[in-house]
C-alpha cells in the first residue's frame, strides 16, 4: 500500500486536504493520484475546500527525479496527471482556498492559480514560475492558468521573466490574496472558508463555470492535443 501523502479532513462542511510527502510535496503521479482520490470524497454541492502543505513548503512543483530520468512515457504520464489535476481544482465547482504554508514553486504556484482565494505565510518564502530560468517550456494547460490569475503589470516579469516573489511581495502579482504569521494561517483559512461555504448552490458554480469558461476552453482543448500526441 503507497504511503499517504495526501490526506483528507473533513470539519462539518469544510474539507482540507494536506500535502506531505515529507519532501518537496512534488507532484509525482502518486501524488496526483492521491490529491484526485481525496477530492473524490469533497461534496461538490455545498462547503468549501481547502488545500495545504506541510509547514515551509506547500510545493515545489513537479517530481525533478522523474525529469532528470529522460523516461519519456513517465515524465509524460507524470505531467498529463498534474496538468489534468489542476484542471479539476480549477473549475472545481465549490470555493477553493489555498493555505500556501511556505515555498511555492513551478506547479506549486500554478496550483495557486486554481484556487479562489489564496492565503499564504510571512517569511523568506518564495513563490513563482521559475521555467525559463530552468529550460522548461510553460505548456498552453498550465499557461491559461497563470495569465487568469497575474496581474497585468507582472504578467511579463512573472512568466517570461520567471521573477521569484516572497508570498509577502506576491500580493501585487495576483498570485496571493492574504498574508498572515504563520501561527495564525490555519486559523484565517477557516475563518475564510466559513465565508466562503455559505455561497449558494448552484449559483456560485453556475457562475464559475460561467467566469473560468474562457481559459478552461482553451485548457480543455490543449489537454486533448495534447493526449492525442503522446
Amino acid at each position: 500500500m503507497a504511503e499517504k501523502i495526501a490526506t483528507l479532513k473533513k470539519d462539518e462542511n469544510i474539507s482540507i486536504i494536506t500535502l506531505d510527502d515529507g519532501k518537496a510535496n512534488v507532484f509525482s503521479p502518486e501524488m496526483s493520484k492521491q490529491i484526485n482520490e481525496c477530492l473524490d470524497q469533497v461534496p461538490t454541492e455545498e462547503g468549501c475546500l481547502i488545500i495545504t502543505g506541510r509547514e515551509g513548503m506547500f510545493s515545489g512543483g513537479l517530481d525533478l527525479k522523474i525529469i532528470q530520468s529522460g523516461d519519456i512515457d513517465h515524465i509524460q504520464e507524470m505531467s498529463f496527471s498534474a496538468f489534468k489535476l489542476l484542471a479539476r481544482i480549477f473549475s472545481f465547482p465549490r470555493p477553493v482556498i489555498a493555505a500556501c504554508s511556505g515555498h511555492a514553486v513551478a506547479l506549486g504556484t500554478f496550483l495557486l492559480c486554481c484556487c479562489d482565494y489564496r492565503i499564504g505565510v510571512k517569511g523568506e518564502f518564495m513563490l513563482g514560475a521559475n521555467e525559463m530560468r530552468t529550460n522548461m517550456v510553460i505548456p498552453t494547460p498550465i499557461l491559461e492558468l497563470i495569465k487568469f490569475r497575474v496581474s497585468n503589470a507582472h504578467k511579463y516579469r512573472a512568466v517570461l521573466g520567471a521573477e521569484m516573489y516572497t508570498l509577502e511581495d506576491s500580493l501585487a502579482a495576483g498570485l496571493m490574496d492574504e498574508v498572515v504569521d504563520q501561527n495564525l494561517l490555519m486559523s484565517a483559512v477557516n475563518e475564510k472558508a466559513k465565508d466562503l461555504a455559505t455561497m449558494g448552490h448552484p449559483s456560485y458554480s453556475m457562475t464559475k463555470e460561467l467566469f473560468i469558461a474562457d481559459p478552461m476552453s482553451k485548457i480543455n482543448t490543449a489537454m486533448e492535443e495534447l493526449k492525442n500526441n503522446s
